[in-house]
């Protein structure tokens, strides 16, 4: 029987187990995902012995994407581009890394704000940590040319912008709201807006009519971001869809079988949300 897994230090709140459990079920495969918790001093010695593991990949969540690039012996370019991995896999006994976080990012807009990338256009990221480098990645292949990277820390928005190249520019947070002058498309990477955590506040009249507004959180599913958005009558989109999606290539990889997301594979994540929420 084939294990996976996934790796991170939390892990407990993972639904990861429960997107590669449904698909097992639903293709009848004798397999099994597990969750493994492995504290970060503990990570390089985890990922130098993984063969031993007696898994045949694992996904990384934080702390351990960085870790997980620079242990695997061959990464493909998008792990490299990003520079973090998020996939592993065995092959030919030697561990393969890729970063399938910007192919969820790209595949949720895709099914959800049709025809929203516009190559040439203005994109704005707000937040500068794992989850922006996939995001940065991502626009970037779509032919984006000038995206706007601002954080609360600039230092960190300037660390990006050197690693992605001129295209990427970082920006002060306290000019967030002027950074939307002309923006095809925000995105707020950051926690502000999930449960427990304070608002984003960011004034949204600066964007065109025809922008899009999105955001990598989806515990609440309508952050107050989308909400306001929508209020604006601008198109929005959660980010439920990219968790969804960036699971279907490492499911592939190890159990052989391209699975898809469905309405119903959301609907089984999102009773999930809803009875964990208070």
């Amino acid at each position: 029987m084939k294990r996976a897994c996934v790796i991170g230090w939390p892990v407990a709140h993972s639904r990861s187990p429960l997107i590669h459990g449904y698909w097992l079920k639903r293709y009848g495969i004798e397999g099994a995902y597990e969750r493994v918790p492995v504290a970060p001093e503990n990570i390089a010695a985890f990922l130098s012995d993984f063969p031993a593991q007696g898994f045949v990949g694992a996904n990384v969540t934080v702390p351990h994407k960085e870790a997980a690039l620079a242990a695997a012996a061959h990464a493909d370019d998008i792990a490299r581009g990003i520079g973090a991995a998020n996939t592993l896999w065995l092959e030919d006994g030697a561990l393969h890394a890729s970063n399938t976080d910007s192919y969820g990012f790209l595949r949720n807009l895709d099914d959800l704000v049709p025809g929203w990338a516009l190559p040439g256009g203005v994109a704005v990221v707000l937040g500068a940590g794992g989850a922006a480098r996939s995001v940065l990645r991502g626009l970037l292949d779509r032919g984006f040319t000038d995206i706007r990277l601002v954080n609360r820390t600039k230092e960190r928005a300037d660390e990006l912008a050197r690693f992605f190249g001129p295209l990427v520019h970082a920006i002060a947070w306290e000019n967030r709201g002027k950074a939307l002058d002309d923006a095809a498309l925000l995105v707020n990477t950051t926690t502000l807006g999930m449960d427990g955590m304070p608002d984003l506040d960011i004034d949204l009249d600066g964007l065109p009519e025809n922008a899009v507004v999105t955001d990598v959180i989806y515990v609440p599913l309508e952050t107050p971001l989308l909400r306001r958005a929508r209020e604006r009558g601008l198109r929005a989109a959660d980010g439920l869809g990219m968790l969804l999606h960036q699971a279907v290539p490492g499911f592939e990889k190890w159990f052989g079988v391209r699975p898809e997301v469905t309405a119903e594979l959301r609907a089984v994540i999102l009773r999930d949300i809803a009875g964990k929420e208070p």
